[in-house]
C-alpha cells in the first residue's frame, strides 16, 4: 500500500526546512507518495515580517536557532526586509511540478531562503535556482512574468486554505491524518505504519508558523 504524503508549507516558514530531515529519515526505503503543497502565510498584499524587527529576532533566537542546532542543520535569518511575498515562487512551483520536479523545486527554494539568504520574491533569482535543477530558465522566467500559473497557485491555495482546512505549516497530511508540525522521524515512521495498518491516532502540536507570525 502507497501512503500518500502532503506537506503544506510557505518559503518563508524555517520550519518547513527543518521537518523535511526528520521526514525523508522516516520516509527512507518505504512505499510512500510525497507531494509539497503550497500554502502563503501573508498573500500579497498583506505586508510582510521585517527580520530585524523584534518578533522574528525573538522566535528566531528561542525557537529556530536552538531547534536547527539539535537537528544539525545550518540556517540563517534572512536579511532580505521586508520578507518576500512566496506567489511567483509558488507560480515557479507549479511549472516545475508540471515538469516533473516539484519537490526538487521546493527544496531548493528552502534552501536558497533559509541557507544562502537569497531573495526568492526576486525573478531573477528565481530563475537562476529554477535553472540550477535542471528546469528550462527560459520557459520559467516566461511562466512567471506572463503569470501562466497563477490560477494554478490560486486554485491550490484555496484547496489548503478551505477544502483541506489548513491553518498552519508545516502542516502534514499523512494518508488521511493530519499532523501539524515538526515531527521526529520516530513519530513519523509510526504514523505512517498506523496509516498502513488503517489506524489514525490523534497527536500533540508541535512547533508550526501560521499568519501571526513566525
Amino acid at each position: 500500500m502507497t501512503v500518500k504524503i502532503k506537506i503544506y508549507s510557505d518559503y518563508v516558514c524555517p520550519f518547513c526546512l527543518l521537518a523535511k530531515k526528520p521526514l525523508d529519515e522516516a520516509i527512507e526505503g518505504k512505499d510512500v507518495e510525497v507531494e509539497w503543497m503550497p500554502y502563503e502565510l501573508r498573500p500579497y498584499p498583506n505586508e510582510t515580517l521585517k527580520p530585524e524587527e523584534h518578533y522574528l529576532q525573538s522566535t528566531w533566537k528561542q525557537s529556530v536557532f536552538p531547534m536547527a542546532e539539535q537537528m544539525g542543520i545550518d540556517i540563517v535569518l534572512p536579511s532580505v526586509s521586508p520578507q518576500p511575498h512566496t506567489h511567483l515562487a509558488f507560480e515557479g512551483y507549479q511549472y516545475a511540478k508540471e515538469q516533473g520536479k516539484g519537490n526538487e523545486y521546493n527544496e531548493r527554494i528552502l534552501r536558497a531562503f533559509f541557507q544562502e539568504d537569497l531573495d526568492i520574491g526576486d525573478i531573477e533569482q528565481l530563475t537562476r535556482l529554477a535553472g540550477e535543477i535542471g528546469l528550462d530558465e527560459k520557459k520559467y522566467r516566461e511562466a512567471l512574468e506572463t503569470r501562466k500559473y497563477k490560477e494554478a497557485h490560486q486554485q491550490a491555495l484555496q484547496h489548503a486554505y478551505n477544502e483541506a482546512g489548513i491553518t498552519a505549516v508545516p502542516t502534514f497530511v499523512i494518508g488521511d491524518t493530519k499532523v501539524p508540525g515538526i515531527r521526529s522521524k520516530e513519530m513519523l515512521e509510526q504514523i505512517i505504519n498506523d496509516e498502513i495498518n488503517r489506524k489514525k491516532p490523534g497527536f500533540p502540536e508541535r512547533m508550526t508558523c501560521d499568519s501571526a507570525g513566525c
